[in-house]
């Protein structure tokens, strides 16, 4: 009767392999890079997902200031902040965070919403490293190129 019982397997956090990734995002669009960065970090693409356990990769995304948006986006998506103050609601279009200081938080903000709230979250968000530029201070690690447009066109009906 043993061979007919289906048991799933729960993943323990010691048991886990982590592998590193790196992603090349010159030229991708950031929703579509975010679903499969975020399945990645939360160990989605692998057959012992547990979702109470980081079973996730690592991941390192360059050229994260040459990430696109379609259609009106760069002008008209806007991101809010709040002070703490009233009134205090601030705004900034897409287009000038690209632009600024920091371009990689556009691509850190679409995974983090992502990614689920609370502890285990924030460990798996500890697991992403996104650079402006093409140079990395990872590469002891040894990356594999994650082929994102691949993933994207593998998951549509028809491709």
């Amino acid at each position: 009767m043993k061979a007919l019982m289906k048991t799933t397997k729960s993943a323990k956090p010691h048991e886990v392999e982590k592998k590193w990734h790196i992603v090349d995002a010159s030229g991708l669009v950031v929703g579509r890079a975010a679903v499969v960065i975020a399945n990645v970090l939360r160990g989605k693409h692998k057959t012992s997902f547990t979702p109470h356990v980081d079973c996730g990769d690592n991941v390192i995304v360059i050229n994260a200031d040459k990430i696109r948006f379609t259609g009106k986006k760069l002008a008209d998506k806007i991101y809010y902040k709040h002070t703490g103050y009233a009134g205090g609601i601030k705004g900034i279009t897409a287009g000038k965070v690209l632009e600024g200081r920091f371009p990689e938080r556009v691509l850190e903000k679409a995974v983090e919403r992502m990614i689920p709230r609370g502890p285990l979250g924030r460990q798996q968000m500890r697991n992403l490293r996104i650079f402006a530029g093409s140079e990395h201070p990872h590469e002891a690690q040894n990356p594999e190129p994650l082929d994102i447009a691949g993933m994207n066109r593998k998951n549509k009906v028809g491709a």
